[in-house]
């Protein structure tokens, strides 16, 4: 590693765009995220599209097995961008030309660059960042020093008073983009752990704890030490002293690691499960039903809560019932008292096991009863309005009275683990060191060690009770949140290379000769059901076709507007994009294509701000020529009167925590999420049954203006 000034040498130090592939590559193996060559696609010609380079980007990292997420820093973040952001990619200039630095990793007192020739170059960190900043500062940067002379600032402070004014001039312009390197989420557990530093963290609290148990066995066999001579000396007293001392500044640093502990592993477990969730397949969500969606997500939260409380404190009790067992080798009872302790534990074991199991019947029951709470909860307004008053309630009753008898049964083990285990070991260790005490077989140094060795094994037995009720609990709810889990290892629908390095789709969109989209004898099948709602379909679109689909209720037409979007699989026939099937294209790529706005029931208003809502399909945040886009696509739309109402205009929070809006404005808003995605594909299913006369003439001239090929579902 070698290490430069403080300005950068970028044409040694920066990659070039056609070799950003090998950039990349390296950049994975060098940090640990990727531990083998792969077949990586090469850059298209295209990538000088900043678009382009994305999505080659993406497929890229897919390829090696890791995740990239593209950041927009603005020039007041510079600092802390280069900070954290290794491994990264970040682009800079030469000139005209596009070039990239791989930052591999950014820590004191320095930054680690790989350059192209695979060598390692130790920079520092205002080098890097001026050298992200030059291209915005260098315009300003004489008018600034000429300003400053004029004011007669003196020359000492004036690289302090130039930095202020353009931080001030430039902080909230953006700088070039930089594209951070991670494992993906569902990834191997264990590599995850590694990656955020687990195992070391977890061996520093083991070692902090371990040091902490020594101290105080420390001062307790100084005492004894000081009380067995008889006689007092101030020298034992000190050391004493000095050894409670010295347990505060450890039992701090064990604490704060626990800390950092619990932090790291909730972060891992709540990526893994959001990344998940956004995994399940529509049909996978509409099966469980927002009853054991939720349910799951209470879980998950009681497998991080249980799981760490647990752990640690078996973890405790493990060091401490190790401690008890040598310090009983000492005392009059020896080998018996460690093979009593060994037996107490299989006691304890076994205890909770039989907790475990009466405790996994009482959460089914719980969360059957959730289930059918939230359901009833989501469908409380027809409830409320078709079901008679006296049948609200009923069978309530004998489901809470058979949760209480479950309740009963979970609570009697329970007891004897929290309760019978700590006080039987206190029991049977003074019964163990009875027959040294009454023959005066031991020493009384021997029968003082034997003493707290068994006091130490019962302060043990409380942590490992609680511990293993904790652990127990988290295994049961454990079992209800690991399909989730394990949905992050399914394999991505991400298309093959020449798709996602080929041509896009919208230098085709002229070729209008060329078909869109062709279906062939598609079948569709749910899974609750026996009979296919679909068969043999077959549809041909064109681009620049404005197609109506029409069919009476039930027919089908939503499901094969949802295998047009790609929300779902037919089970059988022949989908193609431009010639080119799902698995070619990409699942990504496939719904950039075709956009769609599902029936009212199935869409949804999320709680955030109106322009959140309508720009959820793209890039957030989104670029302000985008928020004047959206805002010219809701005046087209007739929402005009809307904006003007609400205070903060298309910054307005909306959904349930906000601004409520009436069904039309649904319907519109819906439309125009659809329309801002520029698909070449438009689909609207039911788009405009709830829209009155007015607004269904100015809707429709919108949406016939803007998109380039339209499907509509309608009811004859």
């Amino acid at each position: 590693m070698t290490r430069s000034s403080l300005s950068l040498d970028l044409e040694k130090l920066s990659w070039p765009l056609g070799r950003l592939d090998e950039a990349i590559e390296w950049l994975a193996r060098k940090s640990g995220l990727s531990g083998c060559a792969v077949d990586i696609p090469s850059v298209p010609t295209s990538a000088k599209n900043p678009e382009a380079l994305s999505e080659w980007l993406t497929a890229a990292a897919i390829a090696l097995a890791v995740e990239i997420e593209m950041v927009e820093s603005s020039y007041a973040e510079a600092d802390a961008l280069v900070r954290n952001c290794g491994p990264a990619l970040l682009q800079v200039r030469i000139g005209s030309e596009a070039r990239f630095l791989a930052v591999l990793r950014s820590r004191m007192p320095g930054v680690d660059l790989l350059s192209p020739t695979l060598v390692l170059h130790r920079v520092q960190p205002c080098a890097l960042r001026a050298t992200l900043c030059r291209e915005l500062e260098a315009p300003r940067i004489a008018e600034t020093e000429e300003l400053l002379e004029r004011a007669a600032v003196p020359a000492r402070k004036r690289p302090a008073a130039l930095a202020a004014i353009l931080r001030e001039q430039l902080a909230s312009v953006r700088l070039s983009p930089c594209w951070l390197l991670r494992l993906t989420p569902g990834g191997g557990i264990l590599q995850l752990a590694r990656e955020a530093q687990i195992p070391s963290r977890l061996l520093a609290l083991v070692s902090a704890h371990t040091a902490q148990y020594l101290l105080w066995l420390l001062s307790w066999w100084i005492i004894g030490q000081t009380a067995l001579q008889g006689r007092f000396d101030w020298g034992w007293l000190a050391a004493w002293a000095l050894a409670l001392f010295a347990m505060i500044p450890v039992r701090l640093l064990g604490t704060w690691w626990q800390g950092m502990l619990s932090v790291r592993i909730g972060a891992l477990l709540k990526r893994r499960l959001l990344f998940a969730a956004l995994q399940l397949q529509l049909e996978e969500v509409r099966h469980h039903g927002a009853g054991q969606l939720l349910g799951c997500v209470i879980e998950s939260e009681a497998v991080e809560s249980l799981a760490l409380t647990g752990g640690f404190m078996a973890l405790l009790a493990g060091l401490e019932l190790a401690f008890a067992a040598v310090v009983m080798t000492f005392g009059p009872a020896g080998a018996l008292h460690v093979l009593l302790l060994v037996g107490w534990i299989g006691l304890a074991l076994s205890i909770a096991w039989r907790c475990s199991r009466n405790r996994e019947w009482w959460t089914q029951s719980r969360l059957k009863l959730t289930n059918e709470l939230v359901e009833q909860m989501v469908g409380h307004r027809t409830r409320l309005a078709q079901e008679a008053r006296e049948r609200w309630h009923q069978g309530e009753d004998q489901s809470l009275s058979g949760l209480m008898t479950l309740a009963i049964g979970m609570d009697r083990p329970a007891m004897w683990l929290t309760a019978l285990v700590p006080r039987g070991w206190l029991l049977l260790g003074l019964l163990a060191l009875a027959p040294s005490f009454t023959l005066a077989t031991a020493s009384p140094i021997e029968l003082a060690v034997g003493l707290g060795g068994v006091l130490l094994g019962f302060r043990a037995f409380q942590r490992f009770a609680a511990g293993l009720a904790h652990i127990a609990g988290a295994a049961i709810a454990w079992k209800q949140v690991v399909p989730f889990f394990r949905a992050a290892t399914r394999p991505r629908d991400l298309g093959a290379s020449v798709a996602a390095t080929g041509p896009s789709a919208k230098s085709c969109a002229s070729e209008e000769s060329q078909v869109l989209i062709e279906a062939h004898d598609l079948t569709f099948c749910y899974r609750d059901r026996g009979l296919p709602v679909l068969r043999d379909c077959s549809l041909s679109i064109r681009p620049g076709e404005r197609i109506l689909l029409e069919g009476p209720s039930g027919g089908g037409k939503s499901t094969f507007a949802s295998m047009l979007a790609g929300l779902r699989v037919p089970d059988s026939g022949l989908l193609l994009l431009r010639g080119l099937d799902r698995q070619t294209v990409g699942l990504n790529r496939w719904r950039r294509s075709v956009a769609a706005a599902p029936q009212f029931h199935e869409n949804h208003v999320m709680t955030g701000t109106f322009a959140f809502n309508l720009l959820m399909g793209g890039q957030w945040p989104p670029q302000p020529e985008v928020l004047l886009q959206a805002q010219t696509l809701c005046h087209e739309l007739g929402l005009e009167d809307l904006l003007k109402r609400m205070p903060a205009g298309l910054l307005q929070l909306v959904g349930e925590g906000g601004w409520q809006l009436s069904h039309g404005e649904r319907s519109r808003l819906y439309i125009a999420r659809a329309l801002l995605q520029g698909a070449e594909l438009v689909v609207l299913d039911e788009s405009f049954a709830s829209l009155d006369p007015e607004s269904l003439r100015l809707t429709l001239g919108c949406v016939l203006g803007r998109a380039k090929t339209l499907l509509v579902i309608a009811h004859p």
